[in-house]
This record gives C-alpha cells, sequence and structure tokens, in this order.
C-alpha cells in the first residue's frame, strides 16, 4: 500500500519545481497528489500480481493513505480543505480498478476504523511526524491478506462501512520522497523514489526502479546484510562489504525483471531504462562501486530475459526467490 510522506512547511513551499506554482499551497497538494497516485498505481500493479512471489504478504486495497498529524500545524486547516481529514487518516489517492475503488472509496474519505481496529490518533500540538500514518499501515497489514477488510469511512460527516474484496499483495510501504536528489532505496518495510523520477520518467520507467527496489524487500537483503555483518558508510565499497552489497543490487535486478513481466509490463523497458537513463540514475563516473554500471546492469537483464524458459506463466517465480532466506556469502 502507498504512504504518503512527511511534508513539513517549509518543504512544501519551496517545491515550485514540483508544484510549477510558487508558493501556492493548495496547488502543491494537487501535485502532490497526482504523484503519489502514480506511485500507488505501479505499487498495486507490481505488488498484487507477484504476491505468490512474497512470504510476507498484506491486505492491498489499492490507495495511497496519509495522516493529519504528518502536516505542520500552519498547514493543516488547507490540508482539511484539500484532503478531506475529517478523521486523523484519510484516503490520499484511489487506484483506478481495485478492490478499493470497486467498493465505492473515494479520495478525500477520512478512514475511522478497520476490521473493528480504530485507525489513528490526534495530531501533534507541534511539528509534525508520520507515527499515526505508519500505525495505520501497521493495524491494516497485521490483517489477514487473503479476506475482505471491513472498513468505516467519514465522509461529509456520514459515516458508512465499505467491504473491500481480499487483495494479497507483497507487504511494503512505498513513498514519494520529497527533494532535488534522484533517491530510490528499500529497508525492507518501506520503497522509497524521489519525486524527480516522476518528473522525468514515464510511469512505465519509474516501474523498472521500483521493482528494482521491491526485489530488495522480498529477498529480505536489509536483514541478510545485516545478519553478514556488513558495514556502511565510507566502508561500504571495500573488500567483502562491496561484493555483497553488489550482490544484492544484481540479484534485485534480475528478479525485477519477472516483477516487471509478471506485472505485464515488458521486461525490455528495464534494458531501455538502464542503457538510455542509467548514467542519470547511478551518478555515471561518480557512480557508488555497490552498484553496477548502467551498461552492465542493462546487458545482465538482457541476459535474464533470454534465460525465461519458453512459454513461462504468470506469475513465474524464478529460482532467485528460494535464496530470500539463506545468509549471503
Amino acid at each position: 500500500m502507498t504512504i504518503a510522506p512527511r511534508f513539513p512547511a517549509a518543504v512544501l513551499l519551496a517545491l515550485t519545481p514540483v508544484a510549477g506554482l510558487a508558493q501556492d499551497t493548495a496547488a502543491t497538494f494537487d501535485a502532490l497528489r497526482t504523484v503519489d497516485a502514480r506511485m500507488a498505481a505501479i505499487a498495486y500493479r507490481l505488488t498484487t500480481a507477484n504476491a505468490a512471489l512474497c512470504r510476507d504478504r498484506a491486505p492491498t486495497p489499492g490507495w495511497a493513505i496519509h495522516a493529519l498529524g504528518q502536516y505542520d500545524p500552519a498547514l493543516r486547516d488547507q490540508a482539511r480543505r484539500s484532503f478531506g481529514f475529517e478523521a486523523p487518516i484519510a484516503v490520499e489517492a484511489v487506484v483506478p480498478g481495485s478492490p478499493a475503488a470497486a467498493a465505492g472509496v473515494r479520495a478525500n474519505d477520512s478512514i475511522v476504523s478497520a476490521d473493528g481496529r480504530s485507525l489513528g490518533a490526534p495530531p501533534p500540538a507541534r511539528g509534525s511526524n508520520s507515527a499515526a500514518r505508519d500505525a495505520a499501515f501497521d493495524a491494516i497489514a497485521a490483517l489477514p491478506a487473503d479476506r475482505p477488510l471491513d472498513i468505516v469511512l467519514r465522509r461529509d460527516g456520514r459515516t458508512r462501512t465499505v467491504q473491500i474484496a481480499a487483495s494479497p499483495g507483497c507487504r511494503s510501504a512505498f513513498e514519494v520522497l520529497l527533494g532535488p536528489g534522484m533517491e530510490a532505496s528499500a529497508d525492507g518495510r518501506n520503497v522509497q523514489i524521489g519525486v524527480r523520477f516522476f518528473e522525468r520518467y514515464s510511469d512505465d520507467e519509474i516501474a523498472v526502479v521500483v521493482a528494482h527496489e521491491l526485489s530488495h524487500n522480498i529477498l529480505h537483503h536489509a536483514t541478510r546484510l545485516d545478519a553478514a555483518g556488513v558495514k556502511r558508510g565510507l566502508l561500504a565499497e571495500v573488500g567483502r562489504n562491496g561484493r555483497l552489497f553488489r550482490l544484492t543490487e544484481d540479484q534485485a535486478d534480475l528478479l525485477g525483471v519477472h516483477l516487471l513481466r509478471n506485472a505485464g509490463y515488458d521486461p525490455q523497458i528495464a534494458v531501455r531504462f538502464w542503457r538510455d537513463h542509467g548514467g542519470d540514475v547511478d551518478g555515471g563516473l561518480f557512480r557508488s562501486r555497490t552498484h553496477p554500471s548502467s551498461s552492465a546492469r542493462a546487458k545482465a537483464i538482457e541476459a535474464e530475459i533470454a534465460r525465461l524458459p519458453a512459454g513461462a506463466p504468470k506469475p513465474y517465480a524464478p529460482p532467485l526467490v528460494a535464496e530470500a532466506d539463506r545468509p549471503l556469502d
């Protein structure tokens, strides 16, 4: 499920390249909703199509949620006008054709409870944080993935209950990061993609990056790297540390091919993306040596596509998935 990131006032009001309008908070909120909706659609498609490859699954309704407490107090009145917020947790965007959409959930609906579990807490009086949003995500993710969700919504002062059909997906939260960097990462729980990707690339191209990062979570790379005792920071590129980080990056590229194909994307978009845009993402000559070069990535991905068994089903689980719990060496 997609969760909207934290938006301090100083960051929001400086986002003229993203919103295209100087210091217009309402327009900035609209622009952010558009970006988060794009991320939600990509994430929904990849996680539900590849649920069979994931040991950790969660209900995946097809929405992006956020909390009023993520917004600084100075922005909360506008957040209520733009996003509803009749309760601490609200739906920012709904993926077209998703179970949430089929159940009648709309953007700006507030979420009161899920399967009888109350969601959200009053926003902090000072500052902002994502505690209520994270708690709501965890509460929903802990529910059985293969059963319908009973959701109590509030809209225009009226409360109603909807049932969202079962929709298992790989358990992972997805966020769009604000700022100028071309950043993408996964930590086992979250996938985070910089907003600049959404300015520069099509949704199919962004799906290549999201699939790569989701692969890290499916393969439990963060946990396995910690168990292997790797060093991060300045030592990440040295010796065994660099070799193991590079191994996980190679694996994520290869599994990403299959995640894309299972979700109905043409896996060749990954070849084209790294060949045509890889230098923008990996830093070119200044790339970290924990990552392969963009040309090497394109060649390895092309070779993985060629190894696909003739008539492979969808979803197809490559042998690499079976290594998700093995120690890295």
